[in-house]
């Protein structure tokens, strides 16, 4: 866990981030843990590659059951490597769409790799060491293999069709029908693909499984939420996701949300994608229900967590249109803190960003009444399954809040009182270290010499002095200038 100057800074204001990240960091158990002494050469380098691809899901795919663990990081290598090929815009379409409906058929060839890609193509080095991936997906059971081929199936010959489209390469999705196509190849068919395996491994109900919608809307929520918060990144990258259905209502060129004097339409226009990613969200709180192991629970109710306080901090964010902007490592570790602990814990997570939406809606806004449909639609949901004034859930909601706060206090008492008292020391360093700053700035632009006082120093004058050796130092020093 790194730290820059900039965060520093800004965790000495925010206090309370940053005694998330130490909570996390020091009281998080893992419900399972990996264990690399027996794993093979060629797992470990997938691993390697699962931490260098994606720093977010790796830490949690690695913390899932001992069955799984090891299908879903293949399962991701493999989307992941599909997604490098899709991506890479120096490859020749007729090379690319072959690569990619092919793809799925390469995990069955012994020491398939590809080095075609572009040199600045960050994860080419995934698809060069390819072997290792192959080599481990052999060795998984047939039906988890049979899962993942599938789905790199349906993904292939869906970003293959997409990169065939002229429209769609020259002026971006269309209608929302589109956009919704566009986000189901590339993210709901993920949710599809976990979902079977979640079942397969009987660690989630099969319900599930007749129930696509649900897993449908996984994926699309997440995919939503980062389209949104992205959209500057992929108008530079000139990839254009918002549907020119929504965009086109605001504005009469795609480029010009990105103008200044037209920030007031643009954030109107971001008001409508955020509406049209909240639909999915009692879908997904839904979903959530029918996880029966608590690191599949983790594993998939972190991300949803991350998307709704994402859609809360882009929405009416002008931001959004000059820079990427991301929730902070302290809010974070705040949200898998509380994600993590039950489905109705959960659901008040949902519930608390919901509000803050509705908080942030604004009568200006043409869709103002929709947005707070959406946002009531929510806490309805929530209250549907826990209801508020029901002494019985109240009293298992407090209850379990109650037994976390218990099990970490009597766990790490001595480490909490120890990290109170290293907080309470850097704060108290950090203020006098900034005031002692100041007032030496400020002494010098009053003309202070330093310069005089180093010199004595160094000759090892630290007492007070007497008044003629304090003339001889002005007389000695002073040349005059003023």
């Amino acid at each position: 866990m790194g730290f820059k100057l900039t965060d520093i800074l800004y965790y000495t204001i925010h206090i309370n981030e940053f005694k998330s990240i130490a909570q996390w960091y020091t009281w998080h158990e893992p419900v399972h843990e990996r264990d690399e002494t027996k794993e093979e050469p060629s797992l470990q380098i997938c691993f390697k590659f699962l931490v260098q691809t994606s720093r977010s899901f790796s830490a949690v795919i690695q913390e899932l059951h001992p069955e799984l663990l090891v299908p879903v990081a293949l399962f991701y290598l493999i989307l992941r490597g599909l997604d490098t090929i899709e991506d890479d815009m120096t490859i020749p379409l007729d090379k690319k769409e072959a690569l990619l409906r092919n793809f799925h058929d390469t995990l069955e060839k012994e020491g398939w790799n590809f080095d075609g890609n572009g040199p600045n193509e960050k994860d080419r080095e995934l698809l060069v060491q390819f072997p290792n991936v192959i080599t481990e997906f052999k060795k998984i059971k047939p039906a988890y293999r049979a899962i993942i081929k599938n789905i790199a199936e349906q993904m292939g010959n869906g970003m293959a069709d997409y990169a065939n489209n002229a429209e769609h390469n020259a002026n971006g999705v269309n209608t929302i029908e589109d956009y919704n196509m566009y986000c189901h190849y590339v993210a709901g068919l993920v949710g599809e693909g976990l979902t079977k395996l979640f079942v397969e491994s009987k660690l989630a109900n099969p319900v599930l499984l007749e129930r696509q919608h649900l897993q449908e809307s996984m994926g699309l929520f997440l995919q939503k939420t980062n389209i949104i918060r992205d959209v500057r990144e992929d108008f530079e990258d000139k990839r254009r996701f918002w549907p020119k259905e929504i965009w086109s209502k605001y504005v009469d060129k795609f480029e010009d949300l990105f103008r200044p004097e037209n920030i007031d339409k643009a954030m109107n226009c971001s008001s409508e994608m955020v509406l049209n990613a909240m639909t999915h969200a009692d879908e997904c709180m839904f979903y959530l229900a029918g996880l029966k192991e608590q690191s599949v629970f983790n594993f998939a109710a972190i991300p949803q967590a991350m998307a709704i306080a994402t859609l809360e901090l882009v929405f009416r964010n002008p931001k959004v249109f000059r820079r990427n902007v991301k929730i902070t490592k302290g809010q974070a570790c705040q949200i898998m803190i509380e994600s993590t602990q039950n489905h109705q814990v959960l659901c008040e997570v949902f519930r608390k960003f919901a509000k803050k939406i509705h908080r942030k809606n604004t009568p200006k806004d043409p869709n103002f009444l929709k947005i707070s449909i959406a946002c009531g639609k929510i806490e309805q949901f929530i209250e549907s399954l826990y209801p508020t004034d029901d002494p019985k859930a109240l009293a298992q909601l407090r209850s379990a809040q109650v037994d976390t706060e218990k099990s970490a206090t009597d766990k790490v008492k001595a480490e909490q009182a120890r990290s109170d008292t290293i907080y309470l020391f850097v704060a108290v360093i950090g203020s006098l270290t900034f005031l002692t700053i100041i007032m030496i700035w400020v002494a010098y632009l009053f003309g202070a010499r330093f310069d005089v006082a180093i010199a004595e120093l160094m000759k090892g004058k630290l007492g007070r002095g007497n008044p003629l050796e304090a003339k001889e130092a002005i007389r000695r020093y002073d040349h005059g200038e003023l």
